[in-house]
């Protein structure tokens, strides 16, 4: 949920509103994610904690990462409300690094728009048959969709997320539309599993 801005302006923007984000799952992460076995999960770039907050009341064991103090408190008070727990931490995932060479059974990244290699670095934090699932604005909803970044530098494209994922298998690659009251958002989506056999 974080984009390419610094930690001052999202602390701004979070402490500025009641929710900069809908309290509920994104519709194609839930209905994707929600019945999978539970195991430990890495929310990149968590924002409010929407996703963390619903992984964790699913009975996943999850770690919630972002740059902005006030959206993980904000996602601190939701665990709370919720009943369950989370690990928050505030450090910007660019530069961030799983302690003690931990890995991940999910490592999800919703809308996390920043100029860096991430999705690489968090490629490497699967373990074996660990799944990385990416959703982000695509390119061509910078000129045919709505809502998003408008650098085209933060946007995603299917070269750069099978770039992300070489070495996992691909299972699902494409776009999907949210139609929304200003018109339909454009979405590139990634689920990119760990093989099996491979050690971490």
């Amino acid at each position: 949920m974080t984009s390419g801005h610094g930690a001052q302006e999202w602390d701004s923007r979070y402490a500025g509103s009641d929710r900069v984000w809908s309290a509920s799952p994104n519709a194609w992460v839930h209905d994707t994610v929600g019945t999978w076995t539970p195991g430990r999960a890495l929310d990149l770039g968590a924002g409010e904690g929407r996703h963390a907050v619903w992984l964790a009341s699913l009975g996943w064991q999850v770690t919630a990462v972002d740059l902005s103090a006030v959206g993980i408190e904000r996602g601190r008070a939701g665990a709370r409300g919720a009943g369950v727990d989370v690990d928050w931490v505030v450090a910007d995932v660019a530069t961030w690094e799983p302690p003690d060479g931990a890995t991940f059974d999910l490592v999800l990244l919703a809308y996390l728009h920043i100029q860096d290699e991430v999705l690489s670095k968090a490629r490497g934090w699967l373990a074996p048959g660990g799944t990385l699932v990416v959703i982000g604005h695509a390119l061509r909803n910078l000129t045919e969709g709505v809502g998003g970044p408008s650098d085209a530098r933060l946007l995603h494209t299917e070269a750069e997320y099978r770039a992300a994922s070489e070495g996992l298998l691909v299972e699902h690659l494409g776009e999907v539309v949210r139609h929304l009251p200003e018109g339909e958002a454009i979405d590139l989506v990634l689920v990119a599993r760990r093989p099996l056999g491979e050690q971490s």
